[in-house]
């Protein structure tokens, strides 16, 4: 009985920590994570506290879990990575962030697609250039073929196939 009471207070605790992550309460997560919750601990669905802080776009939250390292590195189950989740939303601020604290310009999700690609599909020309200038490789192919020109003509993302040097 005791065991099974201190096991619900543990998840409950995680259950606060993610929400404080998704809503980018920094002065939160820094009480939390000084009580001793790991910064790599992930929910049910494989999202790090991370991966929510930084999707949300919650710069001081990130930059908060980052210096208490947190991994730039760790996908969800999907095997999306924070970066990823960056270029999808178009967040040029949060991309460079992670690339500075280690993230990779090339980190690749289970059917090989890069931040890169996921950032010239939705046309966001910034992020491809900011990831281009960080050594993204624009000739990777994913897992069935695709490059991020590929994608992105796929798309009719007509400025991000500009930033990648390709005539649409």
């Amino acid at each position: 009985m005791m065991s099974e009471t201190i096991g619900m207070e543990a998840l409950d605790y995680a259950r606060t920590a993610f929400n404080l992550a998704r809503a980018g309460d920094t002065v939160g997560l820094r009480r939390i994570l000084d009580l001793g919750l790991p910064p790599n601990v992930s929910n049910d669905r494989g999202d790090s506290l991370l991966m929510l802080a930084s999707y949300h776009g919650h710069l001081e939250a990130t930059q908060l879990l980052l210096s208490r390292g947190a991994s730039p590195e760790i996908g969800n189950d999907a095997g999306q990575t924070p970066l990823s989740g960056a270029a999808f939303k178009g967040d040029a601020v949060m991309a460079r962030l992670l690339l500075d604290r280690g993230a990779s310009a090339d980190g690749k999700d289970p059917v090989g697609r890069t931040p890169l690609m996921f950032a010239a599909m939705f046309d966001r020309e910034e992020i491809v250039r900011l990831l281009l200038e960080r050594g993204a490789d624009p000739d990777w192919r994913s897992a069935s073929g695709e490059t991020a020109a590929t994608l992105a003509s796929a798309m009719g993302a007509h400025r991000a196939l500009r930033a990648l040097g390709v005539s649409g």
